[in-house]
Parts: C-alpha cells; sequence; structure tokens
C-alpha cells in the first residue's frame, strides 16, 4: 500500500488526483491552509472521519511559505509519492501580487524539494508545471520548446521546472514534471474564465445576472478535462526513472469558440450577454498554446478521452444544476 502526500489538495486538481489514487488503494494525505472559513468543499465527499481504521485520507494544516511545517508533515506522513500542486495559480492575479505568487509558485517549490532532499527517504516528486511558460513561443509545444513565460505565475513555474531539474540531477532524487496545458472541469474555480462562462450562463438563465463580462477572446488554448489530466500525473510517478512530459490534447480553441459552444447548449447568442471589460486583460498576453504531448502518449500509454465538446456539455450541465435550472433552458 503506497503513501501519497498532496498538495493543493482542495484545488480541482487536487480533488480528482485524491479521488484516483484512494481508488488505487493509496493512503492520501493532504497539506491544507488555515482559514476562518472552509475551503474543502472539493474534498468533502472523500473525507472521513480521521478516527475511522478504515479512513485513508487524512488533511494537516501547513503552508507553503512554511518550510518547517512542510517538513514536520513530511516526516510525519512518510510518503512514497509527493505530487505538488499547490501555488498562487491565477495568471492575471499574478500581475497584481507578483511577490507573492514568487515565494508561494516559486520558492515553495525549493521548501519541498529541501525536505525530501533532507529526509534522505526514497521518495518520488512530481512538479506541476503549467504551458504558460511556455508563453510566447511558437505551437506547437513539446518538451524541447524554449519557454517565454509572460507573467508572474509563469516566471515562478519556469523556476520551479528547473528546480525540480536541478534537484533530480545534483541529488539524484526522483523529480519530475508534468507540463500540463489548460485543463477544466465543474471543480474549476469561479475566477479562471471557463468556469466564469459557465456559470454565467446558469447565473443569466436564472435571471441573477444580465450580463456576462471577460476579457481577451481572441487567446486560444489547449483545453482537456481535469480528471483525465490526473491520470498523467500518476502515470509520470509511476516510471522508473523520472522525467519530464507535455500533458495535451493537441487541440487548441479561442475563448470566443469555447464561449460558442457553451451558449448554443442552451440555444442562446453569447454576443447579446457578453461585455468586455479591459480589467481582465493581461499586460502581457498568451496568444495561442497548443501542446504536442506524444512523448507521453508513447511512453506513458496516456491520452485523452472527454473531447473540448463534451467537456464544455458537462460544465454548463453542472452549473445549471448548481443554480436550479434544467438543462436545455432558454431565456
Amino acid at each position: 500500500m503506497k503513501t501519497a502526500l498532496i498538495t493543493g489538495i482542495t484545488g480541482q486538481d487536487g480533488s480528482y488526483l485524491a479521488e484516483l489514487l484512494l481508488s488505487k488503494g493509496y493512503i492520501v494525505h493532504g497539506l491544507i491552509r488555515r482559514a476562518s472559513t472552509f475551503n474543502t468543499h472539493r474534498v468533502d465527499h472523500i473525507y472521513r472521519d480521521p478516527h475511522d481504521p478504515q479512513n485513508k485520507f487524512f488533511l494537516h494544516y501547513g503552508d507553503l511559505s512554511d518550510g518547517s511545517s512542510i517538513s514536520e508533515i513530511l516526516k510525519k506522513t512518510e510518503p512514497d509519492e509527493v505530487y505538488h500542486l499547490g501555488a498562487q495559480s491565477h495568471v492575471r492575479t499574478s500581475f497584481d501580487i507578483p511577490e507573492y505568487t514568487a515565494d508561494i509558485t516559486g520558492l515553495g517549490t525549493i521548501r519541498i524539494l529541501e525536505a525530501i532532499r533532507r529526509s534522505k527517504n526514497d521518495i518520488k516528486f512530481y512538479q506541476a508545471s503549467s504551458s504558460e511558460m511556455f508563453g510566447s513561443s511558437s505551437p506547437p509545444q513539446n518538451e524541447q520548446t524554449p519557454f517565454h513565460p509572460r507573467s508572474p505565475y509563469a516566471c515562478s513555474k519556469v523556476f520551479a521546472y528547473h528546480l525540480a531539474i536541478n534537484y533530480r540531477e545534483a541529488y539524484n532524487l526522483f523529480a519530475a514534471n508534468g507540463i500540463l496545458f489548460n485543463h477544466e472541469s465543474p471543480r474549476r474555480g469561479e475566477t479562471f474564465v471557463t468556469r466564469k462562462i459557465t456559470r454565467g450562463i446558469a447565473r443569466i438563465i436564472a435571471k441573477k445576472d444580465e450580463y456576462l463580462y471577460l476579457g481577451n477572446l481572441e487567446a486560444k488554448r489547449d483545453w482537456g478535462y481535469a480528471g483525465d489530466f490526473v491520470d498523467a500525473m500518476w502515470r509520470i510517478l509511476q516510471q522508473e526513472k523520472a522525467d519530464d512530459f507535455v500533458i495535451a490534447t493537441g487541440e487548441s480553441h479561442s475563448v470566443k469558440e469555447f464561449l460558442t459552444e457553451a451558449f448554443s447548449l442552451v440555444g442562446l447568442n453569447w454576443q447579446e450577454y457578453v461585455k468586455i471589460d479591459p480589467r481582465y486583460f493581461r499586460p502581457s498576453e498568451v496568444d495561442f498554446l497548443k501542446g504536442d504531448s506524444s512523448k507521453a502518449r508513447t511512453i506513458l500509454g496516456w491520452k485523452p478521452k472527454i473531447s473540448f465538446n463534451d467537456l464544455v456539455k458537462m460544465m454548463v450541465e453542472s452549473d445549471l444544476k448548481a443554480e436550479g435550472v434544467s438543462f436545455g433552458t432558454k431565456n
């Protein structure tokens, strides 16, 4: 029976990964931040009383800004695998809080790697790298594509990416990078553009909002399903040798295409409901991301299962249900 530690377990990816690992018989530990309000809704359905002798899911208070808490949790849980998903992960927000983003997203990684190195245990480490690191590099992007980050978030992720490789080469740690392109789901945070769209549609139909406010509609992204992508994370750590992999669908769609598909599902014309707000534009934009995951498909045997259209439908249906609106209802 393997034991895993997941940072960012209360996020979209963390919750799907926890479900996957529990289904494979793992004992799963998660790092969560102390807050005055509960932020565990994505994992509440798998939480069990820690006194239950059959329980395999545990949460621990800690923070990526606090190296001592990370070391203590690592010592207490003795994981076989560490999945580092925690970060300040909102790209637009990283321009507003660049120092905090660098501290949590960048330095948080070195705090975990140092804790692993000092533990002297045989621990496999997964670093959640991002397609945002490619920035303005021409698509399709693969493991050989040079990075050209266009945000404090992306710069921090590039730093963390190279840290993982450095610790792999300097200390012979099993440290691997998964360079994941955009991946969405009904659990996506409400400030990310895909979820803003699907939730906005539900609120418009429920008569709670009149308009949806967005930024750049021309940006193109390689959007996949988060549930598919966490399977790739697990596969990366099952290899005999640590390596770095691009995880992507190989398709790219603009925000405008996502809008068109989502609104068409409820019989509405998005142009009647969407307004552009300059505050959502980034100071420097990433125009076109499209991943080449040939290496992952060959070595890991991984490929996405959920199509773009099915992903959009899944998210629209979920948000309509949350608002108590039947799917297919027209305004």
